[in-house]
């Protein structure tokens, strides 16, 4: 019952409400941006491992567990195909403040961030594509939304890409006014966008509590696979520990507004995928601020083997 109930529900969310959520997440992305400049690209060449690490944490690895998580517990089809999407986005912008917070390497952090939003363009499209299409359940419901990969292409290169470049031009450029807008930008935005998702849940608070306990479980487990999938093969990678604990963050938080907003354009609002990516989006924020504080208070001269 569960299973056919909420695959075909749909939440709430009116074409206004998606502009407004496309616009905030375009500021948010803005925010971040104007703490980029164009040498943190260079680090990838000066010092590649890290970043190099990262990425293959945000885009191959994480797809690939979270597919072999979704073969394990068998989810409805739905939560399965949101749980392949949360992994096929870039990091979370809220990333940089919680790397920040846990004593974590902001540069690497920052640079992760630059580096992800680019390479999500392609490669988010193109993870979700693939993953999804070799389970069977979640591959017929692509069949159904019938996605044109060109245009999920352009939604997120207008909503990631072009803030992002804007904001380093405006860095790189103007300095002092890119500081000054930082400093409220991302602050406001985000507190819109919590705001905002606080209110869908709010409009369709009856269908999510009544799964929300089946999709609660999930959620945890899914999360701590990516924190535990950043930490681990940065560990593997034999990193340092202030570059361990940026890549651990920036893999375990996702751009769940970015899901969101897909979701809402691409699958109109299927059940499943929005109950469980909007249920990340809430649980992240919290999860990594428990991370972070843990960090926090573990200096890292005081950690052993470093």
């Amino acid at each position: 019952m569960i299973n056919s109930t909420l695959d075909a529900a749909r939440i709430d969310f009116s074409t206004e409400t998606l502009w407004i959520l496309n616009s905030i997440l375009a500021l948010i992305m803005f925010g971040v941006a104007l703490h980029i400049r164009i040498s943190d690209f260079k680090a990838l060449f000066k010092n590649p491992r890290p970043v190099l690490v990262g990425v293959v944490c945000q885009f191959l690895a994480l797809p690939f567990l979270t597919f072999l998580l979704v073969l394990l517990i068998k989810p409805i089809p739905s939560i399965a195909l949101g749980m392949i999407l949360v992994a096929a986005c870039p990091g979370g912008n809220i990333s940089n403040f919680i790397t920040s917070f846990a004593g974590g390497n902001r540069a690497l952090s920052v640079t992760l961030t630059a580096n992800a939003t680019l390479l999500a363009v392609i490669m988010t499209p193109v993870n979700l594509s693939f993953w999804a299409a070799l389970y069977p359940p979640t591959q017929a419901i692509l069949k159904e939304v019938s996605i044109a990969p060109l245009e999920m292409i352009e939604i997120v290169a207008l909503i990631l890409g072009v803030p992002l470049i804007l904001g380093i031009v405006i860095n790189e450029r103007y300095p002092t006014v890119a500081e000054k807008l930082a400093k409220y930008l991302k602050t406001i935005s985000l507190g819109f966008f919590v705001c905002l998702i606080l209110f869908v849940v709010y409009n369709n608070r009856t269908l999510i509590e009544d799964y929300l306990l089946y999709v609660f479980w999930i959620v945890l487990l899914h999360n701590a696979l990516a924190f535990f999938t950043g930490f681990s093969l940065a560990r593997m990678a034999k990193l340092p520990l202030e570059d361990i604990r940026s890549i651990t963050v920036e893999t375990g938080i996702q751009n769940s507004g970015l899901g969101l907003i897909l979701i809402f354009t691409f699958f109109e609002g299927l059940g499943g995928m929005a109950v469980l990516t909007a249920f990340w989006g809430i649980w992240h924020l919290i999860s990594g601020l428990v991370l972070g504080t843990f960090w926090a208070y573990k200096p890292l001269e005081k950690e052993v083997g470093r």
